[in-house]
């Protein structure tokens, strides 16, 4: 099973009275989210489940790659690791799934999953990280496919 965690690209900055959940792309997470995109959709295999926080950065972001996706409530700011792998229903999942979210939960289930020694790892604005869990003789093993940020796209 493959795992793809995309990061929201850059949003507008949080303002008083603005729901969070309401906050927009910039112009220039417009330009990261079409470039990662665009990655995405050449690497993307065939059967590709695309799961996105409702937020409207996360849905923007998910709009840019141009393929069906669903909102999940239980990928918004605040969520847990647990709801995230349950979504993705990781590892047990046939095929690959794109969690489009927030941090910190993607760098919290990146750090659980790689089994790193800190809680989470930062997850640059719309930057994605590509994890394959995969069996080895009688273990099972999470592999880090790849981290690509749309600064070196």
């Amino acid at each position: 099973m493959d795992l793809i965690l995309w990061r929201h690209a850059e949003a507008e900055e949080a303002a008083d009275g603005v729901d969070d959940a309401a906050r927009p792309l910039t112009p220039r997470g417009e330009k990261q989210a079409a470039r990662m995109a665009a990655w995405l959709d050449r690497q993307l295999p065939e059967g590709l489940r695309v799961l996105a926080s409702p937020a409207r950065r996360t849905e923007q972001t998910a709009r840019a790659l141009g393929r069906k996706f669903k909102m999940r409530a239980e990928l918004l700011p605040g969520g847990s690791v647990q709801d995230l792998l349950e979504l993705a229903q990781w590892p047990r999942a046939r095929g690959a799934v794109l969690i489009i979210g927030h941090q910190p939960v993607l760098g919290q289930a990146i750090a659980q999953l790689l089994e790193m020694q800190s809680p989470e790892c930062t997850v640059r604005k719309g930057a994605v990280w590509w994890l394959r869990q995969r069996q080895r003789l009688d273990h099972s093993q999470t592999v880090l496919m790849t981290v690509q940020s749309p600064e070196f796209l």
